[in-house]
């Protein structure tokens, strides 16, 4: 069983605003990460939780693997930083692809991931070119929160829901 690191977390205040670095933001059930730009105010609200006219699906946290953002580098000669690639969470040691459909925990907050990202013309626009071609089939995973909290930098990433921590029977006296 693999277990990953998250490596940064981001929000954008605006749609377009450059994403700012956080040590630690709130997840909040149905309603996506406190301060972003996809924060819908109600969990009952309609939309999607991500821009109007974005056909991929509710996406209320987004993330990649910071290998994609190295490969993007290495193999097709597009530096992207973490704060660049738009993504909320920014992780390491993380089967992404493995996560849609999936349920999954960050530290005590529980995610559901919804389905791959591929990174749009939009994202390219506000970096550089060839971040299209660079982070193809390597954009990143789509989350709703199911469980609110607060992640940090540091947090593991586990598959499955959140360890319960195991009652402890009461000592017996020895005898």
């Amino acid at each position: 069983m693999w277990r990953g690191v998250v490596v940064s977390l981001h929000t954008a205040p605006e749609h377009g605003a450059p994403t700012e670095e956080r040590e630690r933001v709130r997840a909040v059930a149905g309603r996506g990460l406190e301060g972003d730009r996809y924060f819908r105010d109600s969990a009952a609200g309609p939309g999607t939780g991500r821009a109007v006219g974005r056909s991929t699906g509710i996406c209320e946290v987004s993330l990649i693997d910071i290998a994609a953002l190295l490969a993007a580098e290495r193999d097709h000669g597009v530096p992207l930083s973490p704060a660049e690639c738009r993504r909320n969470i920014v992780c390491a040691g993380v089967p992404l692809a493995e996560l849609a459909g999936q349920d999954f925990t960050i530290g005590a907050v529980r995610l559901r991931g919804t389905g791959l990202s591929e990174p749009c013309a939009r994202l390219e626009h506000l970096t550089r070119p060839g971040v299209l071609r660079a982070l193809l089939h390597h954009g990143g995973l789509r989350a709703r929160v199911l469980t609110g909290g607060v992640m940090r930098a540091g947090d593991t990433v586990r598959p499955g829901a959140p360890a319960e921590p195991v009652p402890r029977a009461p000592s017996a006296p020895l005898r």
